[in-house]
């Protein structure tokens, strides 16, 4: 994210090791356009010290990265972010964020496989990023819900239009979220956790 508050991670860590008494772990993908709160998203809600390949951006991305709207952003991530979050004593999660830039969308394929579903982060000011991006998920056959990134001069929309705007169905879950904030990022996995439940027992149509 593109403030100056967005980069502290507050809270104790816990060590790497998984607790002893988890019987289950879910890969789960943290997925956006630029610049929309990825690696700070998995940074605040990870109960490890998180992986992050950020680099400083540099001459070398003027002309090929779309950086409209996020101009005061300086450092980006170049493969991934890694993260762990254990939901209860026996559910962990781990937690990969994709690069933004279209160019490492190559890489997205590989952390799309095995996952079992996916957070999309939205920032209002630039919606039109998102469309590409929900579009490889329904294309690799990737559940997901969507949550609202909350930027301090991001315009505020009615869920309604948000939702007419990226076409998106009723079924999937769209939220408000602040990635900063270690609750309400944990609060979108737990959405998202719902979610995938519903679907797994949700009654096939008659063919």
């Amino acid at each position: 994210m593109d403030f100056k508050t967005s980069e502290a991670v507050v809270g104790p860590r816990s060590e790497d090791t998984l607790p002893t008494s988890a019987t289950a772990a879910v890969k789960v993908v943290i997925v956006g356009g630029f610049g929309v709160g990825k690696t700070t998203l998995v940074g605040s809600v990870s109960e490890i010290r998180p992986l992050t390949t950020e680099e400083t951006m540099t001459q070398a991305g003027v002309g090929v990265d779309d950086i409209a709207g996020v101009e005061r952003k300086t450092e980006t991530t170049v493969a991934m972010d890694f993260g762990r979050i254990s939901l209860n004593d026996e559910l962990v999660l781990y937690l990969f964020g994709t690069p933004g830039q279209q160019r490492f969308w190559f890489l997205w394929n590989g952390l799309f496989e095995g996952a079992l579903g996916a957070v999309v982060l939205i920032d209002t000011r630039r919606l039109e990023v998102s469309f590409d991006v929900m579009g490889r998920l329904e294309d690799q056959g990737v559940p997901f819900i969507v949550a609202i990134n909350a930027f301090p001069d991001a315009p505020h929309y009615p869920m309604s239009e948000l939702r007419a705007a990226m076409d998106l169905p009723d079924s999937v879950p769209m939220i408000d979220c602040d990635a900063r904030d270690r609750a309400s990022s944990r609060d979108a996995l737990l959405t998202l956790m719902r979610y995938l439940h519903t679907l797994t027992t949700a009654t096939p149509e008659p063919q």
